[in-house]
Formats: C-alpha cells, structure tokens, sequence
C-alpha cells in the first residue's frame, strides 16, 4: 500500500487530479455519504465542464471524523461506483473547506450569511428538521428548538441555523440566496421554508420575512442513489485504485438521479453536465421515488432482517421478500403516483429490483431500517388512507408497519435478530415503553396510531388497519416474517365490512 495519503500532489499524472474550485459558492449542512457521492459529484462535473465559483463548504453536524480526514486529504477522497461487473473510482474535489456545527456554530451562521455564498444545500434526514410529526410545524416542544430560540446566535438545529443565517443576511447587505433541501421529504423546499418561516415568526422577525419572499428561493427537488454506509473494504478500493491512501471513500451504486425545480436566486452550478434534469413539477418525480423506491425499500429492510439477512441483496433474494415487494409497489403504492411524463414506468420498477439486487454494493438492512419513525411517516399514510377510504385494507403497508414495529420495540419475548436491534430509531425508546404497556400486538399498534407522533391519527379511525397490523405483527412473532408475507398474499386488498361503513373494492 502507498505510503502518500490522498492528495492533489499524489494523483499528479494520474488523470485523476480535479480543478481547484475558483471559490466558495455553496454551504452544504450535511456532510454525510450521501452528500459526497450525490451532490458534490454534480457540482464537480459542473464546474470541469462551465467553471464558476461554485465549491462547496461542507458542515458536518458533530463528529469531526469525515472533516478531519477530509482536511488531511487535501479536501478529497474516492467514490466507488460499485456493480456486479466491476468498480470504478472518480475523485470530485467539490470542496473548498470544511467545519462542524456543533463546535463553531457561529461560523457556519457567518458562512451561510457571506453574500459570496449563492446557494445552501441540505442533507440533514427527515428528523433533522425538526418539525411535528403530529402536526407537521416546527416542533416547539424541541428542547434543541428552545434552545435555538433562546439562543439564536449558536444555533444548534438546521432551521435555527437557516432563520439565523438569513436574519444576519436580510439585515447586513441583503444578497439573495436559495436555500435548497435534498432530503427525502415530499416538498421539500416548501417544508423547508415554512419551517423557516414558523422560526422567525417565533423570533419576532417579520422584516426578514418579508425579505424572504423577494430574495430567497426554496426549490423543490427529488435526489436518488443508493449510498451504502462507508467500510474499509471500500477505502482499500478507493486506495489501490488512485494509488494514495484514502480512508474516507464513499461507496455508492452507478445509479443516480437528481430532480429539481430551476429557481434560484442567485444563480446555479450548471448541474446539468451531471445530468441533473430541471422540471416545473417535482411532485410526480418524488412520489414515485418516496413511495416506489423508499417505500418498498422500508419493507425489504424489515423483512430481511427480521429473517436474519444483513444486506438488502440478501433480502431481495429471497423469494417471499421479493414478492412482497413486488406486491406493496404495484398493487398499494403505484396506484397513488401520478407517473411522470416521460417515464416508462415498467422500465423503472425493472431498474429498481436490479438495484436492490446489486450483490456488490451490499446496502446494509440496519441502514436502511434505521429512522423508520421519520421515514415511515413520509411513505404509509396517504397510501394507505387511500385504500382504507376506498374500503381495502393495504395488506402490504399494514405489513410494513408490522414489520417495523417488530425491529424496534418488539415483545419482551421475542428477539427480531442482531439486524433489527442495530437499527437505529429516535423513537425507539418510547416505542419501547408503549409495547411494554400494551396488553397485546392490538393494543401496541392502536396506542402507536392513537398518538400520531409517527404516523397521522387518523389511521387509527380505521379499526380494520389496526386489526390487520396486529394480526401480522403477531404472525411475525409467532411463524416468523416468511408466514406473515404469505398471510398478506392471502388476503392481498381484500374488501372490507364494518359496522359503521361498507365499501367495496
């Protein structure tokens, strides 16, 4: 192994050496995987194609462990597209610096307020917004949300850091600025914004509200590709391949898709060379992935580790998964996407199974498991509300709950496997003590809806759903997660009669 740790003077000759950025253009809170194999990929290849001032200030949220090693490595490290057939190692070189919030959380509401910085990106997860599940509004119960309120100069939160940031901003020079989240949220951008605005109303800074609507724009977007949690094997491949040592490569699927509406304020990195398509309507684009891709993904991941497998391949592998999967896509969440122009879907459903089957990339089921209570809360309701006020009970989706709520606060006596147990839930802890509570799997999912900080109460008027869930929680616990994909094949969106209503399929 070379004894040069990754550097633009060690890739001297290689071919592999990215321009400097010109400047910084862009602060980006997140800096996770994901953002380094997604969006510094696209402003990479913007700026070797169209040149700008575009590079990236990364912020990570508290551990220092990617901004040290990224500092070390001359702000670089390798993405490793990983297929079945082979590997490939690019280098973006996006970045122009980099900090923690946690530790400087000044700087980073000077950063966002440099009037040379034309856009924010955002990768934080669903739960770093810090909004409602029950309501949707920013969370004012949040003690990080308190403090932010309290202390608005070291703001600990994403929104507090935004209200901060464009406060300092609208009141010093005034230079417009978008703001663009690239999590999986259903209009991202408008959550976003309201809860940037439910912020500062709480501040008193209406002139800074009025200042948004004319000089801050949040687009709405829809990002896609699969980027597995990082691990040595990959920092070996990263390594032998550029021939210095990489200890922070991200691994990543050859897939990958970036959807946005084209409104900026201030301009934008021309991300198209990257591919990224610009369209007028995101809605379409993020349903089909929210739903089709995140959706089913949720439920490959519950099943699989529920029956011991640790990666998502494994678990598409196995036939009951894959039918199950197959059903909850085509039969409960399609029908609620309106497709988008140009999509063939036949064509997308085909190129998603190949993706979860991607043996190589081996995305980990305790990954994708992890943060259910946030994510589940963007994928079930609307569907399943769908089907329930047409008179069906969503076999799948009551499956998918099950299978949830069976990781992570299972029955004192069953153990769902080691896959299960690493996943990790914000709500696992209260989950926990409303199953310990319950008198039985009923009395767990109805308790679960009733409270509506997961997902909407009103699942909980339709009894039905509750029962079904209950049900298959049950079968879960009892046959094992196999039984209960067979028990909803059995009854797969069958009508349903109860006494208050009768409806058909």
């Amino acid at each position: 192994m070379s004894e040069s740790r990754l550097s633009r003077s060690a890739l001297a000759g290689s071919g592999l050496v990215p321009a400097r950025p010109d400047g910084t253009g862009i602060v980006h809170l997140g800096l996770g995987n994901f953002h380094r194999a997604h969006q510094a990929v696209y402003t990479a290849a913007a700026m070797a194609q169209g040149g700008g001032s575009w590079g990236i200030l990364g912020v990570a949220n508290r551990s220092r462990t990617v901004t040290d090693a990224m500092l070390a490595q001359d702000l670089l490290y390798g993405v490793v597209e990983i297929s079945p057939s082979g590997s490939r190692v690019s280098v973006p070189g996006a970045h122009t610096g980099v900090m923690v919030a946690a530790h400087e959380p000044a700087a980073v509401v000077r950063a966002i307020a440099d009037p040379d910085v034309k856009i924010v990106t955002i990768t934080v997860t669903e739960h770093g917004y810090t909004f409602s599940p029950r309501t949707g509004a920013l969370d004012l119960e949040s003690t990080a949300v308190q403090h932010d309120l309290k202390k608005p100069d070291t703001p600990t939160t994403t929104v507090g850091q935004l209200a901060r940031a464009l406060t300092v901003r609208a009141r010093t020079h005034g230079t417009p600025i978008t703001v663009a989240s690239c999590d999986n949220l259903l209009g991202n951008g408008d959550r976003t914004a309201a809860l940037v605005r439910q912020f500062l109303t709480r501040c008193g800074a209406d002139d800074v509200i009025d200042w948004l609507a004319t000089s801050v724009a949040f687009p709405n977007s829809m990002v896609d590709r699969i980027v597995p949690s990082s691990s040595e094997l990959y920092d070996a491949e990263s390594t032998a391949r550029l021939g210095a040592v990489d200890t922070i490569a991200v691994p990543a699927e050859p897939f990958t898709m970036w959807v946005m509406e084209d409104k900026f304020a201030a301009g934008r990195p021309s991300w198209e060379a990257g591919g990224a398509v610009f369209t007028e309507d995101v809605e379409p684009y993020e349903l089909m992935k929210v739903r089709l891709l995140n959706g089913t993904h949720s439920l490959i991941a519950y099943l699989g580790a529920l029956d011991g497998r640790a990666t998502i391949p494994d678990s598409i592998g196995r036939p009951f998964v894959e039918a199950a999967a197959r059903a909850v896509l085509v039969d409960e969440y399609l029908p609620t996407v309106p497709v988008p122009d140009g999509v063939d879907i036949e064509d997308y459903i085909a190129q998603l199974f190949v993706r979860w089957s991607n043996s190589a990339l081996g995305h980990r089921t305790a990954q994708v498991g992890s943060d259910g209570s946030a994510k589940l809360a963007q994928r079930i309701p609307v569907p399943a509300l769908h089907h329930l006020r047409n008179g069906v009970v969503p076999q799948y989706l009551s499956l998918t709950l099950a299978a949830y709520l069976c990781c992570v606060c299972p029955p004192e006596d069953f153990d769902p496997g080691p896959h299960a147990h690493a996943m990790a839930d914000p709500a696992r802890a209260r989950l926990a003590g409303l199953a310990a509570s319950a008198a039985s799997s009923e009395g767990v999912v109805r308790s679960v809806l009733e409270r509506g900080d997961i997902l909407p109460v009103e699942l909980a008027h339709f009894p039905e759903f509750i029962t079904r869930t209950a049900e298959l929680m049950d079968t879960v616990v009892r046959h094992g997660p196999m039984a209960a994909a067979v028990e909803a094949a059995s009854s797969s969106l069958r009508p349903v009669v109860t006494a208050s209503r009768t409806t058909l399929d």
